[in-house]
């Protein structure tokens, strides 16, 4: 229930709505009973009931008798409207009858129409901020977890949120207050009968319970499964080519299967647990209705109770009798639907904590209460004794650097030794372990990520584009940017000589990923969109290593003339692109093994030479 009450914060902005859909509800549930009471004068015509109408206006002077003042209100009304004409006193029943179901069912429409608002604000509500913290969280988090499992929270889970916990909001106010008021003009009719049928209650509602208990348990696993084959589809959309050109098809369609057919039996166990609820709300409910027709018909014809312990005398006209057989039916359509609302919130709770457990993840790279908002970059860039390590070992070890203003250092080494870590601590993808990373004396944690993520530009080794025009994609860089800058910036990055010739030229989309185009040309827009953004620092981690031999040469001169007026941090495989840096450090299980320029490197004679010589330069 706790998963419940915070599904439902999500309600506070429709406050209006939810109380139009109360309003509608309690009206919805008053007219539903009236339609049941005004029957009792209907019947009393019909079976020649011998009803001695009062000749005056009745008037309520004691709460306790609230049961004649309806009854005798409703005689009175009768016939002074019939003049003692039977069929005359019929039609103003039935006339009645008719206005009482459509008031119950003009609030009926009222209340699901406010709900419509409230239940769909609420997922619309859900699902934004699932996403939204969802690109909030630190990457750490997802190297944790499967891709398929987080679509499948903010997808399917969120959807079951809808039909399961969302949809007892159409019960808490109607089902609840149906059954209380019906109750009362049960208690009102015959207190005896009523306390009768209270007995069969809790039995009811125990059996109910035992077999919703392992409800949750099961939707939890349908819910984890579905998140295993959702993640085995992404990876085979992602890896398609690979799989193909390993003839993997039928190893991964087996792993499909077997995740769907989990998913299968998982369902059917589910879904046959859910069936079995109206089933047997449903007989209990007539057993108790059987029960009222052997109690109640033995008052009518007898005219008293003799029931274990219990005789006395009891009169109950046959009127109110069928009135009464009429309310505890009325009972039973609103007791079956809080029993298939309990299955539903058992149900529910699995996703609602699935969907919880992302909400309620702390973000570790959260800004600091004052984080300070950093506009400029002035002097340097300091890694200030830092160590870190993704999981057990350390990446980096006491590493120690600083980079000036207008500089551009090279990190080289071999793989795993660090280079990358750099590139995300600078950007705060990643928070140190131990010691400062700090641009102009402050420490990047008590900077706001915005503001320091403003004043760099990234490239990464994966052109990551999306499946949208060049321009929309060019314009994450800059989101003012005119079609003249854009153009300016593709041809720095020397992307202009094949943008130009596409069909719709910047407004051409490239399809999902960018993959339709080659590897060199998603490689220079992405260095074309950092070129848009111009930011003074530039962290260009492998950013020619998918290009081709003479795409690399096109993007390096660009890259040299963009670097000249900024600092850059230049994470290189392919060591014939930094040989211009003012520095290259040359790294070695996170540590700092040589620093110097190329030529130093060289005649030094080490670790960078012999980089060097296993590379071969044109």
């Amino acid at each position: 229930m706790n998963h419940f009450a915070n599904i439902l914060r999500y309600a506070k902005p429709y406050k209006r709505f939810a109380v139009g859909h109360i309003i509608s509800n309690v009206f919805f549930a008053l007219f539903g009973v009236l339609s049941f009471i005004v029957l009792i004068p209907m019947l009393d015509i019909l079976f020649k009931e011998n009803v001695v109408a009062p000749t005056t206006k009745p008037t309520l002077e004691k709460i306790t008798e609230i049961k004649d003042f309806f009854e005798n209100y409703l005689a009175y009304q009768v016939t002074e409207y019939s003049h003692g004409d039977d069929l005359r006193a019929l039609s103003f029943v039935v006339v009645l009858i008719i206005f009482m179901f459509l008031f119950k069912n003009i609030s009926g429409y009222l209340a699901n129409y406010f709900l419509v608002f409230l239940r769909n604000g609420v997922i619309r509500d859900l699902r934004n901020g699932v996403y939204k913290k969802t690109v909030e969280l630190p990457l750490s988090f997802f190297s944790e977890k499967r891709k398929g499992d987080i679509l499948s929270r903010v997808t399917s889970d969120v959807l079951d949120l809808q039909y399961s916990f969302l949809s007892v909001l159409e019960l808490i106010v109607r089902e609840p207050l149906t059954i209380i008021f019906t109750i009362t003009a049960m208690l009102l009719i015959s207190a005896e009968l009523t306390l009768f049928v209270f007995i069969f209650i809790p039995i009811m509602g125990f059996i109910i319970s035992k077999i919703g208990k392992s409800l949750k348990r099961k939707s939890d696993r349908v819910q984890k499964e579905q998140g295993t084959f959702l993640s085995t589809l992404e990876e085979t959309l992602t890896g398609l080519r690979i799989i193909k050109g390993f003839n993997a098809e039928d190893k991964f369609n087996g792993k499909f299967q077997e995740s769907t057919s989990r998913f299968y039996h998982f369902s059917n166990k589910l879904l046959n647990r859910q069936n079995l609820a109206s089933p047997t709300s449903e007989f209990l409910g007539i057993c108790i209705i059987a029960a009222i027709l052997w109690f109640g018909g033995s008052m009518v014809i007898t005219g008293e109770i003799d029931f274990l312990f219990i005789s006395k005398k009891a009169t109950l006209k046959g009127s109110e009798f069928i009135t009464y057989m009429g309310l505890s039916y009325n009972i039973l359509v609103p007791a079956k639907a809080i029993s298939r609302a309990l299955y539903n919130i058992k149900r529910g709770g699995a996703a609602a904590e699935r969907i919880q457990e992302i909400i309620d993840t702390p973000n570790p790279l959260k800004d600091k209460e004052n984080a300070i908002e950093k506009t400029t970059f002035d002097s340097e860039i300091e890694f200030k004794n830092i160590s870190f390590k993704y999981e057990n070992e350390y990446v980096l070890k006491n590493f120690s650097l600083t980079i000036p203003k207008g500089k551009t250092v090279a990190l080289v080494g071999q793989s795993g030794s660090g280079k990358s870590t750099i590139a995300n601590l600078i950007t705060r993808f990643y928070d140190v372990n131990n010691g400062q990373v700090l641009i102009d004396g402050l420490d990047i944690s008590d900077l706001t990520t915005s503001s320091l993520r403003a004043q760099l530009g990234i490239v990464t080794q994966d052109a990551i584009l999306f499946n949208d025009s060049i321009k929309n994609n060019m314009k994450l860089g800059n989101d003012n940017a005119t079609d003249e800058q854009i153009i300016d910036a593709l041809k720095v990055a020397n992307a202009w000589e094949f943008v130009k010739d596409l069909p719709d030229g910047i407004n051409t989309n490239i399809g999902d990923a960018g993959n339709k185009l080659s590897g060199g040309q998603k490689q220079r827009l992405s260095i074309a969109r950092a070129v848009l953004k111009s930011p003074p620092i530039m962290v260009l981690d492998e950013a020619t290593s998918a290009l081709d031999t003479e795409s690399e040469r096109l993007v390096q001169v660009a890259l040299e003339n963009m670097m000249k007026n900024r600092t850059s941090i230049v994470i290189a495989h392919r060591l014939s692109t930094i040989q211009n840096a003012d520095e290259i450090v040359v790294l070695k299980k996170g540590k700092i093994v040589e620093q110097g320029q190329h030529k130093d490197l060289i005649t030094k004679n080490g670790t960078y030479k012999k980089l060097v010589e296993m590379q071969s330069f044109e």
